[in-house]
């Protein structure tokens, strides 16, 4: 099997419209969405990982 893994830039309170439009784009299954949470005191996402599965 073969893995593509996709670094998506994000600011959560806007880009869901543009994170659906990603995610219903890809080819394969999506496997994993893994946040990139920045530490203490101004706590966010700046970025996901997302793990695609090819066929």
């Amino acid at each position: 099997m073969r893995y593509r893994v996709h670094r998506f830039s994000i600011r959560m309170s806007r880009d869901e419209k543009k994170l659906e439009l990603f995610l219903n784009s890809l080819e394969g299954e999506v496997v994993a969405i893994i946040p990139n949470v920045t530490p203490v005191p101004a706590t966010y996402v700046d970025f996901l990982l997302i793990v695609e599965r090819l066929n």
